[in-house]
């Protein structure tokens, strides 16, 4: 009886090591993540919310959750290259200082609302955000798909803008939209107009932040929304690839 238990014990042991050495036998797959650069400014940063409230985040992970992309997408790895106050020259500036290893599958831009603040020629802005919107393509491997460009958000509505003339500012920011969604379009690369929600904000205090003059986190998770079925399509593509 003793020998059958010491025979059945070393039985189960050779099958085991057979088991686990076998090179045909099924191994854990790791998943791979999708890497996603988010270029910009304060709007990109998140100023004055945390950074699980920033829009880059939100959206990140509004995917992770999103049951409309298979189980080959892994975690969203995000990168940000942001800083308040930015301008185009300064958000390349930001981007030159900075160690980019393309290619990314996902690539977003929002910039221009301070050459509006500053008062710069539209003409500079347009010359600067074409170079920038190509240089996301760039580092979306040259590929305009994987490239998503916001517009900018109206800040003549919040209170930072009271006594300004509001009017005034939701042309320029209008006009400056005109040029990005032009050479957007011309780029190929995907357009998310999120000024109208911004403009909400003129009726509902709880989509800015502290400050009283950036989005706040509901405000950033609004946008987020309106961009998830834009990327994840993007992101269904880099799947079938």
């Amino acid at each position: 009886m003793r020998r059958c238990l010491i025979f059945l014990v070393l039985l189960c042991t050779l099958m085991y090591a057979c088991i686990t050495q076998n090179p045909n036998s099924p191994k854990e797959t790791v998943m791979p993540s999708v890497r996603y650069l988010a270029l910009g400014d304060s709007y990109t940063i998140g100023e004055s919310v945390q950074e699980a409230e920033r829009f880059p985040n939100q959206l990140a992970s509004l995917l992770e959750s999103s049951h409309q992309l298979t189980k080959s997408i892994g975690g969203i790895e995000v990168s940000i290259i942001a800083r308040t106050g930015w301008t185009t020259q300064e958000l390349w500036e930001g981007i030159q200082a900075r160690q980019i290893d393309p290619p990314y599958d996902l690539v977003s831009l929002l910039i221009g609302v301070n050459n509006q603040y500053r008062g710069y020629d539209i003409n500079e802005y347009r010359t600067q955000f074409a170079f920038l919107l190509n240089k996301a393509i760039e580092y979306a491997g040259g590929d305009s798909n994987r490239v998503i460009v916001l517009s900018i958000p109206d800040w003549g509505v919040t209170p930072f803008a009271g006594g300004r003339d509001r009017g005034q500012i939701a042309k320029e920011i209008d006009e400056f939209n005109a040029v990005n969604c032009d050479e957007t379009e011309r780029s190929g690369a995907h357009y998310i107009d999120i000024t109208p929600i911004s403009r909400e904000a003129v009726n509902d205090l709880a989509l800015v932040a502290s400050d009283g003059l950036h989005p706040s986190g509901k405000m950033y998770g609004m946008w987020a929304e309106k961009a998830l079925p834009v990327v994840i399509n993007i992101l269904k593509g880099t799947e079938q690839e």
